[in-house]
């Protein structure tokens, strides 16, 4: 699986740009703010359609436009795609795949698996809860298509059962109502608690092997599942937790306040360890990442890595960049000094300027 080339018009700030690359290692540099992270944006759009910023379309529109074009050329098993969206700035976004127009958004899973690494991807483990779910989700909804369709049933039905709860205050009788959001809350939230189960497990026997390589066989990681509510016990929590969360007008119980748990040498690395131990297991998380998609899907994903480097030190880099050979990898960063350093190969280097690309 491979990116050949991608095309813009109107995105972010580029007015049009084509560009082709490498099925090696790209690398795209320039000072900050000319560019480099709006082209990795496109290609995470066009793999999941969803910004990884989780920016809305009319946001990613160039100023002075009313919409903008990104397509795609991607090659898979021998075969050729063609991914189109379009992002409008008052209506939702139009995608088609080979020319062909997709419904849902669940229709172009599976064409394109991405990895995603960003400087705040080395704060997952510091940073609160939410972070650490939305880690969960980025991976599922590409790996599977019904829990893409339940995560988004369910959070559909958690508004609507949020705002009902908060209705209740000044019209009590539709509390009789709120039996029937329970039992649909539950179908869909047991769906999805049993699926990140499974992924942390699988995860967790990857990262283990990793982390150790990367610390020098000095620590030991063991990640946990920590849901919110157990499978069998939903629905008897939501009656429990009922007058509590009518007070609060909010749903207290569910997969929405879900975490995950990192021990190190049984230490919470996320309360009690150090930078350094946050960063080194936030990138032996990455690199689990990435094994665990070549498991599932028998295919190498596209690993995109934004200025991730400058924020590691020259071990960390070592040990990402030696395991990333037969892996299509497209990073940004603001100068080239690091890896000329290290003697990494590099097969295509591009220079990004004011919404300009040159080859370098």
């Amino acid at each position: 699986m491979i990116v050949k080339s991608l095309e813009l018009n109107h995105f972010r700030n580029y007015e049009s740009l084509n560009i082709a690359f490498d099925q090696g290692t790209n690398i795209l540099y320039g000072n900050n703010a000319q560019g480099k992270t709006n082209i990795l944006e496109a290609i995470y759009l066009s793999g999941t359609t969803k910004s990884h910023k989780g920016s809305k379309d009319r946001e990613m529109v160039q100023f002075g436009n009313e919409e903008s074009h990104i397509r795609l050329f991607v090659e898979k098993q021998e075969k050729q795609f063609q991914i189109d969206m379009h992002l409008k700035k008052h209506k939702s976004k139009g995608i088609a795949v080979n020319r062909i127009p997709i419904k849902k958004a669940g229709e172009l899973f599976g064409i394109l698996t991405l990895v995603f690494f960003s400087p705040e991807d080395l704060n997952i483990i510091k940073n609160g809860p939410s972070e650490r779910r939305r880690f969960m989700d980025m991976e599922l909804c590409q790996l599977d298509r019904i829990y893409f369709d339940n995560l988004t049933k369910y959070n559909k039905i958690l508004m609507q059962r949020n705002k009902l709860l908060k209705d209740i205050y000044t019209k009590p009788e539709l509390k009789e109502t709120l039996f029937a959001w329970n039992i649909q809350l539950a179908e869909y939230g047991k769906k999805i608690i049993q699926r990140r189960r499974e992924f942390v497990s699988r995860l967790d026997e990857i990262v283990a092997d990793i982390h150790a390589k990367i610390s020098g066989g000095t620590e030991t990681v063991t990640l946990t599942y920590e849901p919110n509510v157990k499978e069998e016990d939903f629905e008897r929590e939501l009656e429990r937790v009922r007058e509590k969360e009518l007070k609060l007008g909010q749903t207290m119980t569910g997969p929405h306040r879900d975490d995950i748990s990192f021990l190190s040498n049984d230490i919470d690395i996320r309360k009690f360890g150090s930078q350094g131990q946050q960063r080194t297991l936030a990138l032996s998380l990455k690199l689990s990442e990435i094994e665990l998609v070549k498991q599932i899907t028998k295919e190498t994903p596209i690993l995109l890595l934004d200025d991730v480097l400058s924020e590691l030190d020259s071990k960390r880099q070592n040990f990402l960049l030696n395991n990333l050979c037969d892996t299509q990898t497209i990073i940004t960063c603001t100068g080239l000094d690091e890896f000329i350093r290290n003697r990494f190969h590099i097969n295509r280097v591009f220079e990004v300027k004011d919404g300009t690309v040159h080859m370098g």
